[in-house]
């Protein structure tokens, strides 16, 4: 296989690794209703198990060094990508099994784990693959020579591809089948990946050798070498407290929607369809416009921005909308829907300036522990609505303090702004060079 038949095939195979990732939200959407429809569970309780259930992403950081050490049969990416989607295969397979006579929300939670660990596995292999070949010269079309932000850009494209059909399909299938056909269909889509990946031999892909050897203990030491280098430090440090000091309100909001708006499924899903392609032409517009631009000028703009979403969502939830005529439904469609996904756009280029940044060798495990940062992060920050929600007193039927919490919400992703100064004003070409 020539060189630009690899960098095809690579990318079909990303491409469809993160499509899959992005196609998570089908059956999630289904989890979601069913948490609150079928297991009559309460706003706290949703938002509860929802964040629990990202617990395994914690670990990713340990995925990453296992998949950078160890081997299976001279592959060491392929097989983690197979492992995982075995993992959330039987995950999804057994939830539409025990959905259709009766679950408690504890076995519920047991197999969403389970999934979340599968996905998780997939996630780091994928990503380090990205991390790895974003830093070798690639190939597009013509055979011209791509930066490193153009994959970035594409692996964020196909999530959100897949998040665009996910939502999509999510909010009709609610409506017109039975969560044990939503769970089946995800099952079987989760099928042709690990039959993909298991006929495709990862040394016929000419791959980045791995440029680490002695086991997990050196990879460990490599990781902690590349921490302490301040400018991976405190990019993450800032990234991370970026969203733990901000508090979810997802769940509060989820029931706001769907109990005192009577919002249907079918809107809700539209609503992260909508999301979701915003996250394509921001991928777009960063690959095209902004992938030379400093990145804290980015991040700090994208941190900025929530906040004002954020305060928008105070008037709308004090009627201001909908005195001027604009539906509420309009509304959850294009604010909501854009807010809910806004959170993950500094993702894309603090992708690409980690990717940078890295020292050849343990692209795995730092992109493995990045992205374990920001779900644990994520995960305080939905503890935090938590607490938030009881503070201003929301309940599953009363919403009158949420114009409360919503301010509070806007404030604290203000505040991070204060220390922007920690994001790498510029990324130099040949950072990684000098590395």
């Amino acid at each position: 296989m020539g060189e630009k038949g690899n960098w095809k095939m690579i990318k079909w195979l990303l491409g469809m690794g993160y499509w899959v990732q992005g196609l998570r939200c089908f059956p999630w959407l289904a989890v979601i209703f069913y948490l609150k429809d079928s297991l009559k569970v309460d706003p706290s309780t949703l938002q509860i198990l929802q964040n629990s259930a990202a617990l395994p992403m914690v670990a990713k950081p340990l995925y990453g060094v296992v998949s950078d050490s160890f081997y299976f049969r001279a592959q060491h990416r392929l097989p983690y990508i197979a492992l995982g989607a075995i993992l959330q295969l039987l995950s999804w397979v057994a939830v539409a099994i025990l959905a259709s006579s009766s679950i408690s929300v504890s076995i519920l939670s047991f197999f969403l784990l389970l999934s979340n660990l599968g996905a998780s596995i997939a996630e780091v292999a994928n990503d380090a693959i990205v991390a790895e070949i974003s830093k070798q010269p690639t190939f597009s079309k013509k055979g011209q020579s791509s930066s490193a932000g153009g994959l970035q850009s594409f692996v964020w494209m196909a999530s959100s591809l897949g998040g665009v059909i996910g939502n999509l399909a999510g909010g009709v299938a609610i409506e017109k089948f039975s969560t044990r056909t939503i769970f089946l269909t995800f099952s079987s889509v989760l099928t042709v990946q690990l039959l993909i990946t298991i006929l495709v031999d990862e040394r016929s892909l000419n791959l980045p050798k791995n440029q680490s050897s002695g086991g997990m203990k050196k990879q460990f030491a490599q990781l902690a070498n590349a921490l302490c280098k301040p400018d991976i430090a405190y990019s993450i440090g800032w990234l991370v407290a970026s969203y733990a000091m901000v508090p979810v309100l997802t769940g509060t909001l989820f029931f706001y929607q769907t109990e005192a708006l009577e919002i249907d499924s079918s809107v809700l899903g539209i609503s992260k369809v909508f999301g979701q392609v915003g996250m394509l032409f921001w991928s777009y517009v960063y690959n095209k416009r902004l992938k030379t631009a400093s990145p804290r000028k980015v991040i700090s703009a994208l941190q900025a921005t929530m906040a004002v979403f954020m305060v928008s969502d105070v008037l709308f939830v004090n009627k201001l909308y909908q005195q001027m005529g604009v539906p509420d439904s309009v509304y959850v469609v294009v604010f909501s829907g854009l807010l809910e996904v806004l959170i993950f756009f500094k993702i894309l280029p603090f992708s690409v300036l980690i990717a940078q940044l890295c020292p050849p060798g343990c692209e795995g495990s730092l992109m493995a522990f990045v992205m374990s940062a920001i779900a644990l992060a994520m995960i305080v920050g939905g503890y935090f609505g938590v607490a938030l929600a009881s503070f201003v007193g929301v309940t599953g039927n009363d919403f009158s303090g949420l114009p409360r919490g919503l301010l509070i919400q806007a404030a604290c992703t203000i505040i991070p702004l204060f220390w922007s100064s920690w994001i790498p004003d510029l990324i130099k070409p040949d950072v990684a060079k000098k590395e």
